[in-house]
């Protein structure tokens, strides 16, 4: 068999995922001069770019424009994209090693993780990835439900997810109608009852996870004003020792932002966001119906760990607040895959620098590979992928010099396409996705939209006539 890498025998990969991570590593893999490597990357859903499409908000079209560099890497000769096959149902990893000399799984971290209180399954409590999925038009959540006809949502949280989802319930329908949002999500949001949105944090205002563009759009929106407890972001001494010895700007704009909202007065908005520190859910109340109607919250104070690390450990205060919707945005987790090695208590794949290991013997299981955050955990912005895409790439090309590849039975372009046709005929290639780009957007130009998505997969398929 010729050596991997050579225009005779090129370098074989498949990425499972074809969201950024996906993309940055073929990029890598695509650019060396010295290797001739050729890209599959497959995906279960027929539409590319994972979470830029389905999960960055609606009103953040200029974080989606990250497409363009995706759609150049898609343009290489020895690029191929195979939408709507999904591993571990339409293709093994038995087949994978049958037809490439490495695996590269860029998954992502696709659930929620529990708060892990009572009353969290109480109808009208949401993971707000849900949420998320469902005003983004994802394929598999076009029929979730949420109670919009309440007065009073809560979002568990402080990231820039739970930012993402308070402020899309705090947004007009002009604002929403602006952007690519689903159509249903749109209308269901326009007929929306709700007045006050809480976002809750569990510790203080300087260790809140939200970016500071993030935290100051809620300062802006149309039709709400932001209210914020002026003792709830008056930083303790030890969060005030910990700024200052950081010297990071970052937080300490962070913290202004948050503590000139305290003193802000309210305009008369027709909705009011409320942003609350050092409290956390401890149970959720329901009716005698089964439907959350409000929230038990501790007060908290924070500690230094052993290793300086700033936690919050309850006090003897509670308070009960009203709330007929909850989400719950407190940490993601990725999905283990089929044969693949897993590690539940990080809900990551098993892996050394982007190697993935045997569960017995920790040793690199050859030609398999994880990056993103399937590999290191929810941590980090789209931009964050890049380098760590870099680091398991010069992993595969150093295990391609010592020889350590998969030896695949067919490692020809032509039998895996024909192994994806058997099992898929109706897979999605770019070109076709870039037809159906083509399709939203002139559909999107027609109601001065960024786009107007397809969102059902039959859908998609009867627009490319399949």
């Amino acid at each position: 068999m010729a050596q991997a890498g050579t225009q005779a025998q090129p370098l074989r990969v498949a990425i499972i995922g074809a969201g950024p991570t996906g993309y940055y590593a073929a990029d890598h893999l695509l650019r060396q001069d010295r290797v001739t490597v050729e890209v599959d990357m497959f995906d279960r859903l027929p539409t590319p770019y994972g979470l830029v499409r389905l999960g960055v908000a609606p009103d953040h079209q200029k974080i989606k424009s990250v497409t363009a560099a995706f759609d150049k890497v898609a343009a290489h000769p020895r690029f191929r994209f195979f939408g709507g096959v999904e591993f571990g149902k339409d293709l093994t990893l038995a087949d994978l090693r049958a037809h490439y000399h490495q695996i590269l799984y860029c998954t992502g971290a696709q659930t929620d993780r529990r708060m892990g209180i009572p009353g969290e399954d109480l109808r009208g409590s949401h993971p707000a990835t849900e949420f998320v999925a469902w005003y983004n038009g994802h394929p598999d959540y076009t029929d979730a439900e949420f109670d919009l006809s309440v007065e009073r949502a809560v979002v568990v949280g402080v990231g820039n997810v739970a930012v993402d989802v308070a402020r899309i319930l705090c947004r007009t329908r002009e604002e929403l109608a602006a952007t690519d949002i689903a159509d249903y999500a749109l209308e269901a949001l326009s007929r929306s009852r709700i007045r006050e949105v809480y976002l809750l944090g569990r510790r203080g205002p300087a260790q809140a996870a939200f970016t500071n563009p993030e935290i100051k759009e809620l300062g802006e929106l149309a039709g709400a004003d932001i209210k914020v407890r002026p003792e709830e972001v008056e930083l303790d001494p030890l969060s005030r020792a910990a700024v200052a010895k950081s010297q990071d700007r970052a937080t300490t704009k962070k913290v202004e932002i948050l503590q000139g909202y305290a003193i802000r007065r309210p305009t008369g908005k027709p909705r009011t966001l409320i942003v609350r520190f050092l409290v956390s859910p401890v149970e959720l109340i329901g009716d005698a119906s089964g439907r959350v109607v409000k929230m038990r919250l501790v007060r908290n104070e924070l500690f230094a760990t052993p290793t300086g690390a700033l936690q919050p450990r309850p006090t003897s205060q509670s308070e009960e607040l009203p709330a007929g919707l909850v989400f719950r945005s407190v940490g993601y987790r990725g999905v283990p895959l089929p044969g693949v090695p897993f590690n539940e208590s990080w809900g990551v794949i098993l892996n050394d620098k982007g190697r993935v290991l045997d569960p017995d013997t920790k040793q690199p299981v050859p030609g398999e590979y994880a990056a993103g955050w399937i590999k290191r955990g929810p941590t980090g912005v789209i931009g964050t992928n890049k380098p760590d895409a870099a680091e398991t790439v010069q992993c595969m090309f150093e295990d391609l010099a010592q020889g350590a590849v998969l030896q695949p039975r067919h490692p020809d372009a032509a039998s895996a396409e024909a192994l994806v046709r058997q099992r898929r005929p109706h897979y999605v290639s770019y070109t076709d996705w870039l037809r159906l780009d083509q399709l939203e957007v002139a559909r999107g130009r027609a109601q001065g939209r960024p786009r107007v998505k397809f969102i059902q997969v039959e859908e998609m398929l009867a627009a490319l006539r399949r």
